[in-house]
């Protein structure tokens, strides 16, 4: 199998790391390595955050829903989706720009994600594991006075990365679903209730479909982190129409 194929197989999320530092010529491969990602017209829509300061990795790591092994990892990096820059510098260019609205937040969350994947894969490619934080999007009040984000600039994704320990690399990788529960060919159309429990019996193992996905929405979807992540976004969402209320 050719090998960056074989990485997107292998590739699974670390947790925990053997404080072995990554060189700063590896750091600056990752880095070089999302910024070639690909990019809505060449804008390339975000800003990444390199957090270094100890101080402030312990902070996002209580902001981020208590996760200890935030700050242990030894690269930390956020990707925020980014409509400010380009805005102010149509409008340098004396140009009559409108007010960013939501549509360009969501073209820079895809610019900010693809660009976050390029840096997974290239930290899988130097042998450095990886972990995607999406609770950076929640408690965004506090988020925006840590970083110091000012309007239109939204986190969309934390990274953390470092060197796996032994029992992360035997560590198992979750099996990922049946490609024919997700893809569908020229429109989409909604599985039937057997093929819903067909989808999902590889994970609830000997517990019945009812238990296990009661179990799952308690834990996950129905969370109050969650709906804290639901409720950081729409206040996002509103900053950003409120903007074009103004034109």
């Amino acid at each position: 199998m050719n090998p960056i194929i074989r990485s997107l197989f292998e590739r699974k999320s670390v947790r925990s790391y053997t404080g072995q530092k990554i060189s700063e010529q590896d750091v600056q491969m990752i880095l070089s390595a999302a910024a070639q990602a690909p990019t809505a017209g060449n804008q390339q829509l975000y800003t990444i955050l390199r957090i270094t300061d100890p101080e402030l990795k312990h902070r996002l790591s209580v902001t981020c829903d208590n996760q200890p092994f935030i700050e242990q990892a030894d690269l930390v990096l956020i990707f925020c989706a980014d409509c400010r820059k380009w805005y102010r510098a149509f409008r340098l260019g004396g140009c009559d720009p409108r007010e960013p609205d939501v549509g360009d937040l969501f073209l820079a969350m895809s610019d900010a994600n693809i660009a976050a994947q390029n840096a997974v894969v290239a930290a899988e490619a130097l042998g450095i594991g990886s972990c995607y934080i999406g609770d950076i999007m929640e408690n965004i009040e506090q988020q925006q006075e840590l970083l110091s984000l000012p309007q239109y600039v939204f986190p969309a994704v934390m990274l953390v990365f470092g060197y796996p320990t032994e029992q992360q690399k035997a560590r198992e990788k979750p099996e990922r679903f049946d490609l024919r529960f997700i893809v569908q060919e020229n429109g989409y159309h909604e599985l039937e209730e057997e093929e819903l429990r067909e989808m999902f019996a590889q994970r609830t193992g000997l517990r019945s479909f009812e238990n296990w996905m009661q179990a799952f929405c308690r834990r996950k979807y129905n969370s109050d982190f969650s709906r804290e992540m639901s409720r950081s976004v729409r206040k996002i969402l509103e900053s950003f129409s409120a903007g074009r209320s103004r034109q």
